[in-house]
């Protein structure tokens, strides 16, 4: 599933691709249940808006349009806007936009979503359901320390990936960030040191501010929308390496369940 970064690159390269055009067409090919609104009305209300602008929380790709609407989208697990790439059979939504270019909603796996709703309902919604963004200025290390100190029974991996405890951390950069501070997932939060919840964050930050200028990580079906594979999988550690030497160590890498996720780790670097 895209992550923080993986949607930070979508949103930035939306922003360049479609702020200030104008949606001229619009057409839906696929489930009802993907869009929030029975499909002409959908369409209605996207056909002719302008796109002022694309932002993101958390997971979230979030088109603001000049309708008072905005078109929330959740791309699950395979998910993606592509940008002046033909139709095929996976694609469910078509934007043809001025400027005769064209925006694809593709999805395979059809968990993806596409919501549109009143602009003035945005922060309600995101501010219920989300915790603060790790890249934040304002999400110091005090903030970070507190809110462990508030879930001190939790297994950090578990939390990390509590998109109310902290937004857009998913299985990937969860487990990266507990190699980088040399922890492992299935501790509880009240066993970390002050030195190893340092680390944490400055890994939490580290990874993911790096994992942007790699335009994210390709580790299954993630492309940008140019069509284009995150090269930040040949910078992880340990996701996708269960039974290979830790490039640190050289130990092997083992993995175990935590609440229903894979989690790889290194037994000798991470205690």
């Amino acid at each position: 599933m895209p992550e923080l970064p993986e949607v930070e690159t979508i949103k930035s390269q939306l922003n360049k691709l479609v702020a200030g055009k104008k949606i001229i067409f619009a057409e839906f090919f696929g489930p009802q249940k993907m869009i929030n609104l029975p499909k002409n009305k959908f369409l209605k209300i996207l056909t002719g808006a302008k796109i002022n602008r694309v932002n993101r929380r958390a997971k979230l790709l979030i088109l603001e349009l000049n309708n008072d609407y905005v078109l929330l989208t959740h791309l699950k697990m395979t998910g993606k806007y592509l940008w002046n790439i033909p139709k095929d059979k996976h694609t469910h939504l078509i934007l043809k936009l001025s400027g005769e270019n064209q925006l694809n909603f593709k999805d395979v796996r059809k968990f993806g979503y596409l919501k549109l709703i009143k602009a003035e309902e945005l922060s309600k919604l995101l501010g219920k359901d989300y915790g603060p963004e790790p890249l934040d200025k304002n999400f110091t290390l005090k903030k970070f320390e507190n809110l462990l100190l508030s879930k001190p029974k939790s297994k950090i991996k578990q939390i990390l990936l509590d998109q109310k405890f902290i937004a857009g951390i998913g299985n990937i950069y969860a487990q990266e960030a507990c190699f980088y501070a040399g922890i492992l997932p299935d501790r509880k939060m009240e066993t970390l040191k002050k030195e190893e919840v340092k680390k944490l964050y400055k890994g939490l930050r580290t990874i993911l501010q790096t994992s942007i200028k790699c335009g994210g990580t390709t580790a299954d079906d993630y492309l940008d929308c140019y069509g284009k594979k995150g090269s930040y999988v040949d910078k992880l550690k340990v996701y996708g390496r269960k039974g290979l030497p830790c490039l640190k160590c050289k130990s092997i890498l083992l993995e175990s369940r935590l609440g229903g996720r894979g989690t790889v780790y290194c037994p000798k670097c991470q205690k």
